[in-house]
């Protein structure tokens, strides 16, 4: 009775489960996520960077550069919105950023590659100014700007960038309020001590942005900047202010686009695949194990979907490699059931009632799965910690199904197995 017990919790659990993994239109989209799909079969771009690492400065060492610009990296792609981006280091000096179901590139490899320097500058005395322009007229002094100084603060001392709206509540008069850390603070609040009524340029990337007059002293490090922004710019722009400048010049060097529609033609031959493949294993597994077979096949359903509840819910990206992971993951569950059913028959040659084959082939069987289990998951781990990208995802993939694997033979197909067996069935033996 206890495995029957154990065998309807665990289908009611498989009912759950398939309800979680299908995507029903009727089920709320929190109790109905999406997988979440790699490059390769959402579509996108694969972009390689490389480092100029000659001007490292002084106690900088090329790892450190390199997981400098990596960060600030997947910050900026964080903030670009794409799900689930990849950002990582590639030998030496580069770095391959993979933006899955991106579709403006263009904007996407501006986000990620410039490098925002943000200055304030006061202005600067008449006579100063007046003597510039005169020279400029005569072809002189070109390189100076007449109007402003360069002061002190610039964005280094920049902890926070936001959007905020002048007009209120209404999506006008889009604008950036910037925040500085304690240093920043007190430079900015002496610069505003210095230039009472006086303009204050505040320039990004050596263009002037806004140039307000200052009214009061600002002490609490704070300032905004205005310049007739969209809200779509002016997002952008705290976006790239809050990513921070990188620590060293990076150069594209490599752009490759995956196209959807070769994506979903990957995706469906895969699924495809893998679903013949579960077919014929499960009728060979039913033709020559008979009802151990079966039950077999039924602990293998739940296995499967156990695994994909699993990939939604961590979740795990997927890519035709990691697909491949969960494949061969599948050979491993079933390969735990040949073990079990092989021994059980021995067992039954020997005489053996069908319990006492029943409990002894488990038993005798559960060292080899166990080995064979470990050495693979030793195997994938290995690969998770010292390859990357698609060879990690396969590993992924394939460690999450050999863990469950272990569960689904011993836990799920010996509850449906002993639910079945009983005084009943000692006379037709030939059922195993």
């Amino acid at each position: 009775m206890a495995y029957a017990k154990k065998s309807l919790i665990i289908l009611g659990a498989g009912i759950f489960l398939f309800l979680l993994v299908y995507p029903f239109s009727f089920l709320p989209g929190w109790l109905n996520p999406p997988f979440r799909l790699g490059l390769d079969l959402l579509g996108g771009t694969h972009l390689v960077y490389q480092a100029d690492l000659s001007n490292l400065a002084a106690g900088q060492n090329s790892t450190d550069a390199m997981e400098g610009v990596r960060d600030v990296i997947e910050r900026r792609v964080n903030a670009f919105g794409v799900a689930e981006p990849l950002v990582q280091v590639q030998g030496k000096d580069r770095l391959v950023v993979e933006l899955a179901g991106v579709k403006d590139i263009s904007r996407a490899i501006h986000l990620i590659g410039e490098t925002p320097f943000l200055q304030f500058k006061e202005e600067r005395p008449e006579k100063e100014r007046d003597a510039i322009l005169e020279a400029q007229k005569n072809q002189k002094r070109l390189n100076e700007d007449p109007y402003f100084i360069e002061t002190a603060l610039t964005g280094k001392y920049l902890t926070r960038a936001q959007v905020t709206f002048s007009g209120g509540v209404q999506n006008i008069g889009a604008q950036v309020a910037l925040e500085f850390n304690s240093e920043g603070a007190e430079v900015f609040k002496q610069l505003t001590e210095k230039n009472l009524g006086k303009r204050l340029a505040i320039y990004l990337d050596g263009h002037p942005i806004s140039a307000p007059v200052v009214q009061a002293v600002i002490a609490d490090g704070s300032a905004v900047i205005s310049g007739n922004f969209t809200t779509k710019e002016a997002k952008e722009l705290a976006i790239r202010l809050n990513s921070g400048a990188l620590p060293v010049p990076i150069g594209l060097i490599s752009q490759q686009s995956v196209g959807a529609s070769l994506g979903q033609d990957s995706l469906t031959k895969s699924l495809k695949a893998g679903v013949i493949g579960l077919m014929l294993v499960g009728l060979y597994m039913i033709l020559f194990y008979r009802l151990p077979g079966l039950a077999a096949v039924l602990a293998l359903g739940v296995y499967t979907l156990i695994v994909l509840a699993i990939y939604k819910l961590i979740p795990v990206t997927l890519t035709l490699a990691g697909m491949a992971g969960f494949i061969l993951s599948l050979g491993m569950a079933v390969d735990a059931n040949v073990l079990i059913f092989a021994r059980m028959r021995e067992e039954l040659k020997a005489g053996k009632n069908l319990n006492g084959a029943f409990q002894e082939g488990f038993r005798r069987a559960w060292l080899s799965i166990r080995d064979s289990h470990v050495t693979t998951l030793l195997g994938a781990l290995a690969l998770y910690l010292f390859t990357t990208s698609i060879v990690k995802g396969f590993a992924l993939t394939l460690g999450v199904g050999v863990l469950i694997s272990l569960f689904s033979a011993i836990t799920v197909t010996r509850s449906f197995l002993g639910a079945v067996i009983g005084p009943r069935l000692e006379n037709r033996k030939w059922l195993f």
